[in-house]
């Protein structure tokens, strides 16, 4: 038999060409092939190589970086029924699509199939991360680092294959790195290209503990600044694109003569209308830096201000029906009673 010659008994026209390509041991013995036959296949200058244990390149030149990732989800997979080729019960998981259980890439592989500019190509990574769940045993070998987690998330897929959420992915990413340069065009790059909210990243740091490194915390500070930066700028287009009237911008409200109530980030004084942007990071004091929003929020309703509160991610994802929120609050400022008397002061 050469790496030409079909295998047999069971054909593989069901698999799509990379899956032919690469292939473990199991799937191979489900086609006929046998132990033997691999070895032979795999010997020095032969047709076939073992990229990885248990799992074959069936061509004798360097791996694509297609066939690195799915080798090592390969690998790494909790092998079921349509990852090893037998055919499957109807309903269940068509044939022709390989199972990746319980294993998705993570780390700087992950955010380059995200579409990161500020993570290497593929092919020059030496390692690729895979999450597994905790108590699975593997271990890192070859080309795979194995990263465990007692909570998988749920995966994205991205050219077919299962890729770690961007938050999740960037903290297993920064876990490994020390260049606080990286570290902060990696962080930086996930917000300003709209891939994900700098909450769900700092909150992905602190679950990983990496908030305590120097080089971390520089990077999550230009973060913030960034995510804030950004959530501001959608706000006035909110404001100017759906017609509403205009605000007074990062104001702070204070009695006149009395104390400091806070700032907003927009406010409409006929209409006693506040739009406050939730911009947090959720860190380790994030309970208590919450009672203080909510004891602003409190004592401005108290004075007859409405507040609305809006995070970044609702004016990304549902600029519209935020715009029909501050609408509504605007328009229904003539059916309250007069709000308190308030100074308003440029923050």
């Amino acid at each position: 038999m050469n790496h030409n010659t079909p295998l047999s008994p069971r054909p593989l026209r069901h698999l799509s060409e990379l899956h032919r390509r690469v292939l473990t041991a199991a799937q191979l013995r489900s086609h006929g092939v046998t132990a033997a036959e691999v070895s032979e296949q795999c010997r020095p200058g032969g047709p076939w190589q073992q990229i990885l244990p248990g799992v074959f390149l069936l061509h004798p030149g360097p791996p694509t970086s297609e066939e690195r990732l799915h080798a090592v989800l390969l690998y790494a997979a909790r092998e079921t029924p349509s990852s090893t080729g037998v055919p499957v019960q109807p309903g269940a998981d068509e044939p022709h699509r390989p199972g990746y259980t319980e294993a998705m890439i993570t780390g700087l592989a992950a955010l380059t199939l995200h579409g990161f500019s500020a993570s290497p190509p593929l092919l020059s990574l030496e390692r690729i991360d895979v999450l597994v769940p905790r108590l699975r045993r593997l271990r890192s070998t070859g080309c795979v680092t194995i990263v465990r987690t007692p909570d998988m998330p749920t995966p994205g897929q991205v050219t077919g294959l299962p890729v770690a959420p961007v938050p999740r992915a960037l903290a297993d990413a920064v876990a490994q790195l020390s260049d606080a340069g990286v570290v902060r065009r990696l962080l930086t790059e996930a917000v300003r290209a709209g891939h994900c909210e700098a909450a769900s990243v700092v909150r992905e740091l602190n679950r990983a503990r990496l908030l305590a490194l120097p080089h971390v915390v520089d990077a999550v500070d230009s973060l913030l600044a960034e995510g804030r930066a950004i959530a501001e700028d959608r706000l006035y287009r909110m404001v100017r694109e759906h017609g509403l009237p205009d605000p007074v911008w990062n104001v702070d409200l204070r009695l006149p003569g009395g104390p400091h109530l806070g700032g907003v980030d927009a406010y409409w004084p006929e209409q006693a209308v506040a739009v406050e942007l939730d911009t947090r990071a959720p860190r380790q004091d994030d309970d208590a830096l919450w009672s203080e929003y909510a004891r602003k929020r409190e004592h401005l309703e108290r004075l007859g201000i409405t507040v609305v509160h809006i995070t970044p991610r609702k004016l990304r994802d549902a600029m519209d029906q935020q715009a029909t929120v501050v609408r509504t609050a605007l328009m229904a400022s003539g059916d309250r009673d007069p709000a308190a008397y308030v100074v308003v002061l440029p923050r």
